[in-house]
């Protein structure tokens, strides 16, 4: 099956490099104000719509959940790379990590505040993204948020493209076709960021947040 062979391929492919991405990333977000800013802006709306649970899903090794952690979330990593999950365990024991996939979330219907998908969703493939999206629609609560983070492709003309990835076959996607495809899954666009890529940058890619809400009411209440 497509779907199988891709998580696969991206699992082991991430388990044999995960001591030297976790070396090389460990510090990501220093040098990148556009994503913290990303970043605080998801924890604030969804700290104000509900619990603040929250998945983050593609973790790797941590460090972007202990980040969520810091802005005061209750937030889970999940990460199809049981190696990856071993380095977060590792790096950052008061917090929780498990191994899963994106496509089939061990969680309840409806009990997830908020949903981080940063650059994870670029390992699947076009025709098994929406079940994907309707995971995340699935999880969380009415009124809550789902954060996307990918990078561009080369314009409306061009919904999707795979490029080379250094660790796994990998997609870019266009904005207005993504935003879409969480709209028919019920997640609604209510914000837009992008990063144009500097002279440095080793891929010259446009980054994309896409913020979106899931319809309905809020909950309230108490942990």
């Amino acid at each position: 099956m497509v779907e199988h062979d891709a998580l696969s391929a991206t699992r082991d492919a991430y388990d044999a490099i995960a001591p030297t991405y976790a070396r090389l990333f460990a510090d990501a977000l220093r040098e990148r104000p556009l994503d913290r800013a990303a970043l605080g802006v998801f924890a604030e709306v969804v700290r104000a719509g509900g619990r603040g649970r929250v998945a983050d899903l593609g973790c790797g090794p941590g460090d972007i959940t202990a980040h969520l952690a810091g802005l005061g979330l209750r937030v889970t990593g999940v990460d199809a790379s049981p190696e990856m999950i071993r380095l977060a365990r590792q790096a950052f024991p008061h917090l929780r990590f498990e191994v899963g996939s994106m496509a089939a979330l061990d969680l309840a219907d409806g009990t997830l505040d908020g949903v981080l998908a940063r650059w994870s969703v670029i390992h699947t493939p076009p025709v098994e993204l929406p079940v994907v999206l309707a995971e995340f629609h699935r999880v969380l609560a009415p009124g809550g948020h789902a954060l996307v983070g990918f990078w561009a492709s080369e314009g409306p003309s061009h919904p999707t493209q795979a490029f080379d990835h250094t660790v796994a076959p990998a997609h870019r996607w266009s904005p207005d076709h993504l935003a879409a495809l969480l709209r028919e899954a019920g997640l609604t666009e209510v914000a837009r960021i992008t990063r144009e890529p500097e002279p440095t940058d080793r891929r010259q890619f446009q980054e994309v947040h896409l913020l979106a809400r899931k319809t309905g009411t809020p909950r309230t209440g108490t942990p």
